[in-house]
């Protein structure tokens, strides 16, 4: 036998052979055991078949296959039998060349099967503006809520939580914002599979039901069960259904759909501390939280109506409960998304900014009663900071759709807002002037947070696993959500000006953490080098 350049040539491709044929076993157990991503086996593969402008097969890398997906997925055999490989004669080399051009043409067919339907969004048009506005009317009470909890909290604080430590408090309303992001992954696989409507009528009922459950309660842990607990699982499963669906029909304007979709959650914080207020004196805090738990219903059940997904997913029954449970065990909450590092510090960095938003949100109208101001000059602050915060979710997103890119407009707003933390807050609270600068400022840097958010975790993943890639990221900041609002309790103890200010720095610190996050994970995607990403 001839050990020319051919033969060699033949030998390399008979190699690949035998891995591709070993990656559909493994894709057959991946589906039953859960062991790989379906990527992790294909992915590799399709990079080999890609460098067509190569005429030798020796020089394509196998070693990153061998090195990394195949000896990773635990097989122990020999998968370059060399006896045997000499003993093959020309002809059966020629076969499997035959066979090479086969799943080379299986793959390429799949590839563009996925990258048409991956394109195919139809951004804009009636339908996909009329589930823009299903989601913006949901949101309302679902963004609208976190952004006010600032308005609950000043008054349980000094009515039926008034001999109740701050750091007792505190512990409902982180509750409430972890059980709100932990929730967020029942609904992320269930949305993939099933699409929107189960989930939010679901969502719907058990948020609603919390509030008029609020509406009675007089000790901390009736408000941990009402508020922390059903509000909060409520809230949770809505988010994923809501903003997903917006990403069903976008894609070249995602961001500003998104951003579309989220002002409503700055519109409720606009509105509701107003009208808490104002009701409180009027009616009570009891009919007061019950008017609020009629006015959510009515937005939810508007969203239940007209926030669909663009194509129903078309799902295969299955086979068993057994399959069902593992299904969704793994569809809900997929570790292996943490091992990869670009998604691993997108959602650490999404999961700072929001937890040092929400700590400021929640105690920033105690801030301003400690520093003397009026009760009602308190509550118009969080109705400015989540005013200023539409202009902060409809700017910075066009700016990143049309210039920037989403990162890098993430990274400078965030950083802009623990700019405005040291060099506006810390040192000049005391003055009225300066807080409504600040407020202002504040609201519009933070507002494209939540906008921004699923918008970077979508630009990492896959228009299929979106559902579950953010729900996950929720997960993680929830955990971190947990400790969050009683730290922050614990350093403002007794409501002194110097523990404020320690609390400020302490949610500035998140918030710059937050930036070098993002920062960090865009150079993971692109490098250093300038580019709208």
């Amino acid at each position: 036998m001839r050990w020319d350049d051919s033969y060699l040539r033949k030998r390399e491709q008979w190699k690949l052979i035998h891995q591709i044929r070993h990656s559909f076993s493994l894709l057959s157990r991946t589906k039953e055991e859960g062991m790989l991503p379906r990527e992790a086996i294909l992915g590799p593969a399709r990079a080999l078949f890609k460098k067509k402008s190569s005429n030798n097969v020796r020089d394509v890398e196998m070693r990153e296959f061998t090195q990394t997906d195949y000896k990773g997925s635990g097989f122990l055999g020999n998968p370059f039998p060399e006896d045997s490989l000499l003993k093959r004669n020309n002809d059966e080399i020629e076969a499997y060349d035959t066979g090479l051009s086969q799943v080379r043409s299986r793959f390429d067919e799949e590839e563009s099967e996925e990258s048409d339907e991956d394109n195919d969004f139809p951004d804009g048009g009636p339908q996909a503006w009329l589930a823009v506005l299903g989601a913006f009317i949901g949101l309302i009470p679902v963004f609208g809520m976190p952004n006010s909890v600032g308005a609950i909290e000043s008054y349980i604080s000094k009515h039926q939580l008034k001999d109740v430590p701050s750091s007792t408090v505190s512990w409902i309303f982180s509750l409430y914002l972890a059980f709100s992001f932990l929730s967020c992954i029942f609904s992320g696989g269930y949305f993939d599979r099933n699409g929107s409507t189960t989930p939010m009528i679901a969502g719907t009922i058990v948020y609603v039901g919390g509030l008029f459950a609020l509406a009675n309660c007089y000790k901390t842990y009736q408000f941990i069960l009402a508020f922390s607990l059903c509000s909060g699982i409520g809230t949770g499963v809505l988010v994923t259904p809501l903003v997903s669906v917006v990403a069903t029909w976008f894609d070249k304007k995602r961001g500003i759909a998104t951003s579309v979709a989220t002002m409503g959650g700055s519109l409720g914080g606009v509105i509701f501390p107003i009208m808490l207020r104002k009701l409180y004196d009027e009616v009570g805090y009891p009919w007061t939280i019950r008017i609020l738990a009629f006015l959510f219903l009515a937005c939810l059940l508007f969203s239940v109506k007209f926030a669909r997904e663009r194509e129903k997913p078309a799902a295969k029954p299955f086979e068993s409960k057994k399959d069902m449970i593992r299904w969704y065990a793994s569809a809900s909450l997929n570790w292996r998304y943490f091992l990869e590092w670009r998604f691993l510090i997108t959602a650490l960095a999404a999961s700072l900014a929001e937890c040092s938003l929400t700590a400021s949100g929640t105690y920033l109208t105690s801030y301003a009663l400690a520093r003397g101001y009026s009760q009602s000059m308190s509550y118009y602050l969080i109705t400015a900071n989540n005013g200023l915060g539409i202009l902060g979710r409809i700017i910075p997103a066009y700016v990143a759709d049309k210039w920037l890119g989403r990162f890098n407009v993430s990274i400078i707003t965030i950083a802009m807002a623990a700019f405005f933390n040291f060099i506006i807050w810390l040192p000049f609270g005391g003055q009225s002037g300066a807080l409504w600068a600040y407020v202002c400022l504040y609201g519009f840097a933070t507002g494209s947070i939540l906008t921004l958010t699923p918008v970077c975790i979508g630009q990492i993943s896959s228009v299929h696993d979106f559902g579950k890639r953010y729900s996950t990221a929720y997960f993680l900041q929830a955990i971190l959500t947990i400790p969050v609002l009683p730290i922050g309790g614990v350093i403002i103890g007794n409501g002194s000006i110097a523990n404020y200010n320690k609390f400020i720095v302490y949610v500035s610190v998140l918030m710059a953490a937050g930036a070098f996050c993002y920062f960090i994970s865009r150079n993971l995607c692109v490098g250093l080098r300038l580019a709208k990403f």
